[in-house]
């Protein structure tokens, strides 16, 4: 009997450990053949531990980058970096701001204003992205980092989050800083913002990791290499018909695309944990 409930009780991490191995896999998979040759990776079976080119491989693909390409990852993996701060900037901004007017300025057709910006997600990217990218070629914004913020800075969920958060404010704080002779603006920036610190983090984090994965808009509006994202120079990479793929710069190339989103929700989990969960103001 209590080796059974021995048994029971370790089933669980059992699982556990199973589980975790098959999702490090993978990574660990990528990890082994960036070290390793071309020639190495397709032969069959790969050696699944890893070789001697880890710093060959990997200086190469921030360096240089895969012949069929043009572009080092360095140069991709800015352009990422660029895309991801400006719409996770961007839409924490404008989300704020039109949370703000929304909830403390009184106005006809308020609550129109909020549900109209609300039902926008109910269009799928699909409906929206011909329109779109007609005003930005219209603009001649085509191969810039305008081009690639721009359309993403403006989301209905961070509207909504902000819009929650700043209607649990209570009323007497902003009438106590219209007494004490505060603007609206200086309401918003002295007192609002600083309350909304973790829904922000929270939402930065969201937004970044969105801005990152982007590869539809992108796609669209790069021609020029020097603006290749990291999504599609990768793509770019393994689409060359008249090129031999060389694999180990692949591989090192996605294992780098890892970095940044694990650096920012390794280094802000806490933040994001309690402004997803914290309630108290």
């Amino acid at each position: 009997m209590i080796e059974h409930s021995k048994i029971r009780r370790a089933m669980p991490h059992v699982y556990l450990w199973l589980a975790i191995a098959l999702l490090v896999f993978p990574i660990y998979f990528v990890f082994v053949a960036s070290t390793r040759t071309s020639a190495e990776i397709l032969s069959a079976p790969m050696p699944l531990y890893p070789g001697d080119r880890f710093f060959q491989n990997y200086g190469d693909a921030l360096l240089q980058g895969a012949k069929n390409l043009g572009a080092s990852a360095f140069v991709m993996m800015g352009n990422s970096l660029v895309m991801a701060l400006g719409i996770s900037v961007g839409k924490i901004v404008v989300s704020l701001l039109a949370a703000f007017a929304i909830v403390f300025f009184d106005f006809r057709l308020r609550k129109l204003c909020f549900w109209s910006i609300f039902i926008t997600l109910m269009l799928p990217v699909e409906v929206r992205i011909m329109p779109t990218y007609k005003v930005i070629s219209d603009l001649h914004m085509l191969n810039s980092y305008p081009g690639l913020i721009m359309p993403m800075i403006v989301s209905a969920t961070a509207v909504f989050l902000f819009r929650q958060f700043f209607m649990s404010v209570p009323r007497e704080i902003a009438e106590a800083s219209q007494i004490d002779g505060a603007h609206a603006m200086q309401f918003f920036r002295s007192i609002l913002v600083p309350m909304t610190r973790t829904p922000v983090a929270a939402m930065f984090v969201i937004q970044f990791i969105y801005g990152w994965n982007q590869y539809l808009w992108p796609l669209l509006i790069t021609t020029k290499v020097r603006y290749y994202t990291l999504l599609i120079g990768i793509n770019r990479m393994l689409s060359g018909a008249d090129v031999q793929i060389e694999w180990q710069i692949v591989m090192a190339t996605v294992l780098l695309a890892m970095i940044p989103p694990v650096a920012i929700v390794v280094t802000m989990q806490k933040q994001f944990v309690a402004g997803m969960t914290d309630t108290e103001k």
